[in-house]
């Protein structure tokens, strides 16, 4: 249910839509569905989004915003990240109330992966 003033979509940009989709699909399980052949759109992951084609991407370090997966098993996940294509951009750390790691997708976007467990 749409929440009134609440967040709602986020969009990214995506150099390789095919590549960007099957690495979210393999390592988070997520489910899309194309718009076109230049636009793609997931949801129920959280918050609700798309990614589009084209030929740039958002990092932390250039003041993009960072979007964080939770997981009860970060050592776990960090190895589906590395196996399915992702880059390990800051391995894991600790920080006060758990630890995390960043990792690029496919098209180069930059994710997080946080845990109150190391």
């Amino acid at each position: 249910m749409n929440q009134h003033e609440k967040l709602n979509y986020v969009e990214f940009a995506a150099i390789n839509l095919a590549a960007t989709k099957s690495f979210f699909s393999t390592v988070f399980s997520w489910e899309f569905v194309d718009y076109g052949p230049e636009y793609t759109a997931f949801s129920n992951q959280g918050l609700d989004g798309g990614f589009y084609r084209a030929d740039m991407c958002t990092v932390a370090s250039n003041g993009g915003a960072l979007l964080v997966f939770y997981s009860n098993d970060i050592k776990a996940t960090l190895a589906k990240v590395e196996e399915h294509g992702g880059e390990i951009v800051k391995p894991i750390f600790d920080f006060p109330g758990g630890c995390r790691f960043h990792f690029k997708e496919p098209s180069g976007n930059e994710f997080a992966v946080w845990s109150e467990n190391s």
